[in-house]
């Protein structure tokens, strides 16, 4: 999904896929204070559902774990359920989880999702009809609720409360993981989680409007900059002035029809939805390299610049933070996908176009209306002959609202949604408290699962409180857990 750190769509891209062994030595260097995880496998079945189904094998699935905080047997477990990528991107870039586990005395797991980084049934078979067809959101959740199982009877950690974290998909399958295994989980941290619009509900435009947002908030004459530039960048696209868009562009070829230019309007709508995604701070290397309040640096060079081109394009910021890139190739950047907000690029990038095939619903459109983007629609039906002609499927809408709940989840408990203001999934997610255990967390400067972080001097206020209150109301859960336990022991 991610070539070094120029080739990230917005999507979770994944710097180690490509790395090999400078895995440690980055880790290191990225993340000093931190505590080194150990990386180790978990011989998980392939099926939990199908006795007879794919031989009836298992697989080698990647989990990291540090018990660099642990008071073992008693101390509680912080199991990070992960999401649509390499599993040391989240890990290195969820410091709060270990930040907490030094102050609860807390064994910390990060486990991989399968069909991503290693974690690949079928090796580099996995991709292929029918081999992909066991991912599922079913699948991952039993492939967390085995490891948990088996580990705690493994570490002599069997009275042990576990808490779920997890970060975008990954929050969306730690509120799953509460709701379908309670008897395992005792409680759940979901940041950024959008567990409403991935499941069919709300507003289609809403995405790309609250992008949109975040830059009209630092100042209107960026989204007005961003909107101009696209009608002028249609007009040239009429005349067919092809070499003036490779000019003003720098693309590394001209475009030379219709579908060029839709692909190239893909690519920077996905550039201003990272900076968007991303605006934290500080500097990150979280999704590709990225500078301290990235919305803001566009303002700059908006101001800076009086060529519609040159103080619209995100490219700079996002594909060529390093400045090495001589052009930038519309086809090796980004890939459409079944995800209007991105899918990334290689087998990451494979598996999470099949879930937003299948489960995972994302018909987010843009309309230059509600939004500064021009108008790319994205229909159940689009959907629908995209996903039947790459993966041979049809996708199921309102599975996940029937599966998990989705608006309905009154009689469930102990879950945290937490959610940036700044970041435009949030708004797909929970806001309002749904009863006195099921309460929403909103950071008025947060960005992408900003909560999820390392503390850092640059953190607003806000992220500071949601961090405090996420710690007493985890806190309280592990206490719950320890008495229930005694009570039926």
């Amino acid at each position: 999904m991610f070539l070094l750190y120029l080739t990230c769509m917005n999507r979770n891209c994944m710097l180690y896929k490509y790395l090999g062994n400078l895995k440690l030595s980055l880790n290191i260097s990225w993340k000093r204070g931190d505590p080194q995880f150990t990386e180790k496998y978990f011989s998980q079945t392939v099926d939990h559902f199908n006795f007879n189904s794919m031989g009836n094998g298992s697989f080698n699935q990647r989990y990291l774990i540090t018990d660099k905080y642990w008071k073992k047997g008693y101390g509680p477990i912080f199991f990070y359920t992960g999401n649509e990528g390499d599993i040391w991107e989240f890990a290195l870039n969820s410091g709060f989880i270990t930040e907490l586990a030094a102050q609860q005395g807390a064994l910390v797991i990060f486990a991989e999702h399968r069909y991503y980084g290693t974690s690949l049934p079928f090796g580099n078979d996995s991709f292929n009809i029918p081999q992909i067809g066991l991912l599922t959101v079913e699948q991952a959740l039993a492939d967390y609720a085995i490891m948990i199982t088996e580990l705690k009877l493994q570490l002599g950690a069997t009275d042990s409360p576990v808490i779920v974290f997890g970060g975008s998909y990954g929050g969306m399958l730690s509120v799953y993981m509460r709701l379908k295994y309670p008897n395992i989980v005792a409680g759940a941290l979901a940041a950024s989680a959008p567990i409403l619009s991935t499941a069919g509900l709300g507003d289609s435009r809403q995405f790309f409007r609250d992008v949109t947002a975040d830059f009209a908030n630092v100042a209107s004459e960026c989204r007005d900059a961003v909107r101009q530039a696209f009608h002028q960048l249609k007009d040239l696209a009429e005349q067919q002035d092809y070499s003036r868009i490779q000019s003003e562009f720098a693309l590394c070829k001209p475009p030379s029809s219709a579908q060029d230019i839709h692909q190239l309007n893909g690519l920077l709508r996905n550039g201003f939805t990272l900076m968007a995604m991303l605006d934290y701070p500080y500097s990150t290397h979280f999704m590709g390299n990225m500078p301290a309040n990235p919305v803001q640096v566009h303002r700059h060079i908006t101001i800076s610049h009086t060529e519609s081109f040159q103080s619209f394009s995100p490219a700079g910021i996002v594909y060529n933070s390093t400045g090495l890139l001589t052009c930038f190739d519309l086809y090796s950047l980004y890939v459409e996908c079944a995800d209007p907000t991105g899918c990334g690029l290689g087998f990451n990038s494979q598996a999470w176009d099949y879930q937003a095939c299948t489960e995972i619903e994302l018909c987010y459109e843009s309309n230059n209306v509600t939004d500064m983007f021009p108008p790319m629609p994205f229909t159940e039906r689009e959907r629908e002959v995209y996903c039947s002609k790459r993966w041979a499927v049809v996708p199921r809408p309102g599975w996940l609202k029937i599966q998990f709940w989705a608006d309905a989840l009154s009689t469930a408990s102990n879950i945290i949604f937490s959610n940036g203001d700044l970041d435009p999934w949030a708004n797909g997610g929970v806001r309002k408290a749904l009863s006195s255990s099921l309460v929403a967390i909103n950071i008025s400067e947060g960005a992408h699962h900003l909560d999820l972080r390392a503390s850092n001097e640059a953190d607003p206020v806000s992220v500071i409180k949601a961090r405090k209150r996420e710690a007493e109301l985890i806190t309280q859960w592990v206490e719950m857990e320890r008495r229930r336990s005694q009570k039926f022991s």
